[in-house]
């Protein structure tokens, strides 16, 4: 299973994110899945769709790469890394025209061809971060 675990985990990076897929969503994740992320889970695709939403709602030109997936069994590691244009109010924070990047890994739990659990751990603070800097702080890049 591990290998169609892996490809799943990369359809759901490709399909979700960069091609805005939103009713992929249903197709990939368990209706019951538990997604574990900053201490808080959210359940299913209908606990997923805000945090969606707000993503895309926030973003225009969003790119997820896979950069590498590895697994056993039943569980994939996939490590990725993104870049998007922060063009919308989704976050709460009015849009500046800024470029972020990040970088994340998250692990997926597969069962009958979807996604029944996943971890997610990736720099979202430091994304906050170079949208909200100004040119003259340090943190700011590009």
């Amino acid at each position: 299973m591990t290998q169609s675990a892996q490809d799943l985990g990369r359809r759901w990076f490709g399909q979700v994110w960069n091609e805005r897929r939103r009713d992929a969503i249903a197709e990939m994740l368990a209706p019951d899945a538990v997604l574990h992320e900053a201490g808080v889970d959210s359940v299913g695709p209908e606990g997923f769709y805000p945090f969606f939403d707000r993503m895309i709602a926030s973003f225009s030109d969003l790119r997820v790469t896979v950069e590498e997936t590895f697994g056993e069994n039943d569980r994939v590691c996939i490590r990725w890394s993104f870049t998007a244009k922060h063009t919308g109010p989704g976050l709460g924070i009015d849009p500046t025209g800024r470029i972020a990047h990040a970088t994340g890994i998250s692990i997926i739990r597969v069962a009958g061809n979807l996604i029944v659990e996943g971890w997610q751990n990736w720099d979202m603070l430091g994304m906050i971060e170079q949208i909200k800097c100004t040119a003259r702080s340090p943190a700011y890049i590009g």
